[in-house]
């Protein structure tokens, strides 16, 4: 019996050091069932928690592999742009050498092609990284990829239809590398 009464009394010392009141022994503050509420109520705010937690986590991960991805996809934007000039360049020296050729007769044709097939080439290179011109005349204006300079009267196309394109614009992927400067008809000239 001693080892019983020395169990009791270790069981009330604890409970009197804990400041419980025995089950079932009144409904105060301090009640078994009281305290086994308040511990409910914080098990769901520390699980709530612990799934928005794991949601936001979730979220970043998720925005991180987006991110990484655009980063990956458009990684070459500087190369492509510093590349335009070069295609804008060739570009002109087939005008001027398409020009001379009409005048001067076909001393220069094999320079004339050989220059078109740099160009070709090139921009063949640019279509394969899905860098791909913007399409213009005739196309109806659009302020994300065109950037008008002059409206001119045309009896060919309607208003606000892109006429003629002073400079190529391209796209790499979805987004707009450099718009298209062009000129936007405002409809057939007044008589």
């Amino acid at each position: 019996m001693p080892e019983n009464a020395n169990t009791a009394a270790a069981d009330a010392a604890f409970e009197a050091a804990e400041g419980t009141i025995p089950m079932g022994s009144g409904t105060g503050p301090n009640s078994a069932d009281a305290k086994i509420g308040k511990l409910e109520a914080e098990l769901r705010e520390a699980n709530e928690k612990a799934l928005r937690a794991t949601a936001e986590l979730e979220n970043f991960r998720k925005r991180a592999q987006r991110d990484l991805a655009d980063e990956r996809k458009y990684a070459v934007v500087p190369l492509v742009r510093d590349l335009l000039a070069v295609v804008d360049n060739l570009e002109r020296a087939i005008e001027v050498s398409q020009a001379r050729s009409a005048s001067e007769g076909s001393a220069g044709q094999g320079l004339l092609d050989g220059v078109k097939m740099v160009a070709t080439l090139l921009e063949s290179i640019l279509k394969q990284h899905q860098c791909v011109r913007i399409e213009t005349v005739g196309a109806a204006f659009d302020p994300n990829q065109h950037q008008a300079i002059a409206q001119e009267p045309s009896d060919q196309y309607p208003a606000g239809t892109v006429t003629r394109a002073a400079q190529s614009g391209y796209k790499l992927h979805d987004r707009v590398i450099r718009p298209a400067q062009v000129f936007v008809s405002t409809g057939p000239a007044a008589g």
